[in-house]
């Protein structure tokens, strides 16, 4: 997950992460994949998320993260 302030909303630094987890054959979330792109039409003054779509994708992936964490003990 990631925001920035341009219109790639961080996918570049993703691919790029992605790429070295892979080499170190760590598990991932694949999907969904959160980008937030224009992030300050997305946060209020205040710094709180105020667009309900981008909070349902990050439910979903907090989601699927805990699901990761619980198949994949220590």
């Amino acid at each position: 997950m990631g925001a920035s302030t341009g219109s790639f909303g961080s996918a570049r630094a993703q691919c790029h992460l992605r790429q070295i987890l892979v080499t170190l054959d760590m598990p991932t979330v694949n999907q969904p994949e959160v980008m937030i792109r224009n992030a300050a039409q997305h946060f209020g003054p205040d710094g709180r998320l105020t667009d309900e779509p981008t909070r349902q994708s990050i439910q979903t992936l907090l989601e699927a993260l805990m699901q990761l964490a619980r198949s994949n003990p220590v």
